[in-house]
């Protein structure tokens, strides 16, 4: 898809009673991506990325927890679509947009943490087993705690295309068309 296309919409089902409403767009659409912002309590995250984020590619996060309501706004440099799992263990909604990660409270939204990588992050996994989640950047893996630590990294030496946790692993495909697999746990080459 054009990011001079419409702003895109999704509605995500998160465990824990979360219901996601998603709305993103391309540069400088931040006035058609807010249209249909909703009341309720609001946190702009576009200052923790650029000083003129409306200028930049935005979205918009609005959760229907038990508790309540929040809506949270996000800001990339690059378009991208916005990616959420929900990380049970540490209560928080670790979502990645363009090169950020951000480690949300799930019941309020507020802000855990944030993680900047030097490249687009591709995908955010959580599981019950790991005491972090994972940030897959392109060049990078980013094992984040739940006060945005970093617990370990993994540099690349070729472009990650896929990523995906299988049986225990997890699995990078690279550009070149390579398979490794490396213990999400600790970030070493699994057997």
């Amino acid at each position: 898809m054009s990011p001079s296309s419409e702003p895109r919409d999704a509605t995500v089902t998160y465990p824990g009673g979360l219901r996601a409403r998603w709305r993103w767009g391309g540069p400088g659409q931040a006035r058609e991506v807010f249209a249909l912002s909703e009341a309720g309590p609001l946190e702009d995250l576009g200052p923790l990325v650029a000083s003129d984020p409306d200028e930049r590619c935005r979205a918009e996060l609005r959760v229907d927890a038990p508790g309540g309501s929040w809506t949270v706004r996000l800001v990339s440099t690059v378009y991208d679509e916005p990616e959420a799992v929900a990380w049970d263990t540490a209560g928080q909604l670790v979502v990645k947009y363009g090169f950020h990660g951000y480690g949300l409270d799930a019941r309020t939204g507020e802000l855990q943490w944030s993680h900047r990588s030097a490249t687009p992050l591709l995908r955010v996994f959580a599981s019950s087993r790991l005491r972090h989640v994972i940030l897959q950047a392109e060049l990078e893996t980013f094992a984040i705690d739940a006060d945005g630590g970093v617990a370990w990294r993994l540099g690349h030496s070729d472009v990650v295309v896929g990523a995906e946790l299988v049986g225990g692993r997890l699995v990078l495909t690279g550009y070149g068309g390579a398979v490794n697999a490396i213990d999400p746990a600790t970030g070493t080459p699994a057997a």
